[in-house]
């Protein structure tokens, strides 16, 4: 009985120095960028650069071919015309941002997820990266240097809402974002009642989400790529960015509408069909399939 007694001691002893070895997951706060693969950069940065009014680009950000934008000083879009296209589409990084980047090294490595190095991206940033259950590749970037960015007053809009990409295994790709990372579902549905072609996965700690793109064919079109892996852009008023948007020049046929989310969206394409969403921060009406948990990205209202 004495032995038991101490061992039992010995554990309850032993227990808080575990739990204080266990490495704290750090803030995740927002989609920090996403890289796309061009097939022809100049065309390219002229579309992103006069259709939305982009300023701050960059020439050689990435490497020798590339283009980045900033939406925000928290946010930017690379563009890269060199290397193989990837297999998944055009689609190529998606970063996010966290306040400590050393410190979401060594929770993922307590989690079994390896990673690269920590580098010095091009505008001072500290990045590494990984790739997630379906070898998407992922970064995690440091807060940007302050007085790094300059917007132009003009610009569509001023923030990356959420990035959508392919996924075939949802519970796989949960067992990374939700259950290592701590994303959360902050909405699902699909083309009808009961079934769930889009799943948004909110960032833990800010209103970005990424989406995960259900039930496309792994003989997928080009174009239908495109259009999955896809980013959307934060706008007040839909019909107002639209008549901004032909008067620098879009000539675009879609109009607005009201998706199943309740939410007014515009669709662009890039000149390599890549889909650019147009989106309204808050649903105008219910949503179909599910409510909303969390909150909606935006200014406060």
């Amino acid at each position: 009985m004495k032995r038991f007694l101490l061992l039992v001691a010995v554990v309850a002893l032993c227990l808080p120095l575990v739990a204080a070895d266990t490495p704290k997951r750090p803030r995740i706060v927002a989609v920090a960028f996403v890289r796309f693969h061009v097939s022809d950069l100049e065309k390219s940065r002229q579309f992103y650069e006069q259709t939305f009014l982009l300023g701050d680009h960059h020439n050689d950000c990435v490497g020798p071919q590339s283009v980045c934008f900033r939406w925000s000083p928290l946010q930017k879009l690379e563009l890269t015309g060199d290397g193989a296209v990837p297999e998944s589409g055009l689609l190529e990084e998606i970063g996010f941002a966290t306040e400590d980047v050393d410190a979401m090294q060594r929770y993922l490595a307590a989690h079994g997820v390896k990673t690269s190095e920590i580098t010095k991206a091009w505008d001072g940033q500290r990045r590494f990266s990984m790739q997630d259950s379906e070898r998407h590749n992922i970064a995690f970037v440091s807060p940007p240097l302050p007085g790094s960015y300059v917007g132009w007053p003009h610009q569509i809009s001023e923030e990356m809402i959420h990035a959508g990409f392919v996924v075939h295994d949802r519970a796989a790709e949960d067992k990374f974002y939700k259950d290592i990372l701590g994303f959360h579902v902050y909405w699902h549905g699909g083309m009808k009642e009961g079934e769930d072609n889009w799943v948004d996965m909110q960032v833990p700690d800010g209103t970005d989400w990424i989406e995960y793109m259900l039930k496309v064919p792994d003989n997928a079109t080009h174009k239908q790529l495109g259009v999955m892996n896809h980013i959307a852009l934060g706008v007040p008023d839909i019909q107002a960015a639209k008549e901004q948007l032909i008067k620098n020049g879009w000539k675009g046929t879609e109009e607005p509408k009201i998706g199943r989310d309740g939410k007014w969206q515009l669709n662009l394409y890039d000149p390599d069909e890549t889909r650019v969403e147009l989106m309204e921060f808050k649903p105008t009406k219910e949503p179909c399939c599910s409510p909303y948990t969390g909150p909606h990205p935006g200014p406060p209202q």
